[in-house]
């Protein structure tokens, strides 16, 4: 069974890394793994191949930052002539970026059977760039791998044929437990000058709240009243550094004494720098479920969440991004008040497991 395999984005790579590591060792599967390119710099991209053991991309389009409908076209293009030359008998695609919508194109245009793993989750917000992805993505897909029963709702609620869901867990908590131990052993912490659970987690990345001058200054505002109650870690995305400097509000954050500008770093890394954090602040949909499974405290700035789960029975609490609701929420698990939570069912590291055994089963092997 020769399968294809398409990422092109850091989360992509966190969750194809078990998938890809489970493939090769199957004698039944032929694994190729196509690199978009969509992330393509050595914190993006190089080193998550690096840190996760993830072998060296069969083809790379190398298609690299353009506005969504080029690159998005770029990859559709790039895709066609692997998938014409391949003829694979399963396009697999992952998330929600925009190397998975064009995956998802492609292989339905060529008429070749798709996989997407971590279908149906949905935050109804249809002007994230994700949740159209995701939505188009499920429509055409044979086979749909869900992470939590809400997936599986909503996939069901639009009409999507019972018999190509599947409840199978989630795939990154898979690498998350693979790999915590080795984690933990990162120096990345102590070079920081860090003591466990003396400090925050930050990460924001997404336009609706980087891209507007008062919802990232509401933000930054949240942000020097935290930071000096508590030292803050902050991980720059390319995205946020750009606007900051954009907006003028570099200077700003700098002079923030207890806040601590970093570059985006590795998975090793940052799985290090989130388990052993007080609490996390984020906008960010795979740390929602890297924080419920790590038991660590998060504050989701969004208005919504398309992994309720996290809230339902994890840790995640989603306070939008008024500022003084970040800042009530951070003061509360700051004073001993955070949110317990328990693993979500099937969250147990074996989900590309009974993925495999689907996609074997379907094949007829």
């Amino acid at each position: 069974m020769k399968i294809l395999n398409v990422v092109g984005a850091r989360p992509n790579f966190i969750k194809i890394s078990p998938l890809i590591e489970k493939m090769e060792r199957d004698s039944k599967i032929e694994p190729i793994l196509v690199h978009t390119g969509q992330h393509y710099d050595y914190e993006m991209s190089k080193i998550f191949f690096r840190d996760l053991s993830i072998p060296e991309p069969d083809y790379n389009l190398e298609v690299g930052l353009d506005n969504s409908v080029l690159q998005i076209a770029k990859i559709m293009e790039g895709l066609d002539k692997i998938f014409r030359e391949e003829k694979p008998d399963l396009v697999v695609v992952v998330g929600d970026v925009n190397s998975t919508l064009a995956g998802a194109l492609v292989a339905n245009k060529l008429h070749i059977p798709l996989a997407h793993i971590e279908a149906g989750l949905r935050s109804f917000d249809f002007n994230m760039p994700e949740e159209i992805n995701r939505v188009l993505t499920d429509r055409i897909s044979d086979l749909l791998f869900a992470t939590e029963p809400s997936a599986v709702k909503n996939l069901k609620k639009e009409g999507i044929e019972k018999k190509k869901i599947f409840l199978v867990g989630n795939v990154m908590i898979d690498t998350l437990l693979k790999y915590k131990k080795k984690a933990m052993e990162s120096p990345f912490v102590k070079k920081l000058g860090l003591e466990p659970k003396s400090y925050g987690v930050l990460t924001l990345h997404r336009p609706e709240n980087v891209d507007k001058n008062d919802t990232f200054r509401g933000i930054l505002e949240a942000l020097e009243k935290i930071q000096k109650k508590i030292k803050i870690i902050w991980p720059v995305h390319p995205r946020a550094q750009k606007q900051l400097k954009e907006f003028g509000f570099l200077d700003w954050v700098e002079g923030m004494n207890n806040l601590k500008l970093v570059l985006p770093v590795g998975y090793l890394e940052m799985l290090s720098l989130i388990s052993q954090s007080k609490f996390v602040l984020t906008d960010s949909g795979g740390l929602q479920e890297e924080t419920t499974a790590l038991k660590i405290p998060c504050l989701t700035l969004r208005k919504n969440t398309e992994r309720p789960i996290t809230v339902q029975i994890g840790t995640n609490e989603v306070v939008g991004f008024k500022k003084a609701k970040i800042v009530k929420q951070s003061f509360k698990i700051l004073g001993g008040k955070a949110k317990r939570g328990k693993t979500p069912p099937l969250w147990d590291g074996k989900a590309s497991k009974r993925i495999i055994k689907v996609l074997k089963k379907t094949h007829g092997i």
